[in-house]
């Protein structure tokens, strides 16, 4: 099945999410940081790391659903603990699946800093497979 959604738009076009790698089996985010990412104290704000791994593992996630036949995947939840914390240069979100199953999937999501590897923060976000898109948002009762 084909991707029918914009990766580079809304959030992510904002935040200037870049991919370094998309696919169904995990997916890669990188972000320079900048003055949009940052909170009061001049670190990276815990919202933008939480918005990268959703973002990672929902791609994959839904990635993956096509390729089962399902229309996609949407997130349930994202549990983020934060380890470092960080102010400039790029910083990298990576998605690994733990669980894949008909209904729901769980992903691990790692966030990294580019310069040295050091883990930033990791996420473990549920996703709900989609069996029917237009359910989700209102759309149908």
């Amino acid at each position: 099945m084909e991707m029918d959604f914009e990766l580079h738009g809304g959030l992510n076009g904002h935040l200037g999410v870049e991919y370094e790698m998309v696919g169904p089996d995990g997916c890669v985010v990188t972000l320079e940081v900048d003055g949009r990412h940052r909170q009061p104290y001049g670190l990276v704000h815990g919202g933008v790391y939480c918005a990268l791994a959703e973002t990672a593992a929902s791609t994959a996630a839904a990635l993956y659903a096509m390729e089962q036949g399902i229309p996609g995947a949407v997130g349930l939840s994202n549990s983020t603990d934060f380890f470092r914390s960080h102010r400039e240069g790029s910083i990298r979100a990576t998605a690994a699946p733990i669980h894949r199953g008909s209904t729901q999937q769980v992903w691990q999501v790692d966030v990294t800093r580019n310069a040295d590897g050091v883990l930033l923060a990791r996420s473990k976000v549920r996703l709900h497979n989609l069996v029917d898109p237009a359910a989700i948002g209102g759309l149908i009762g």
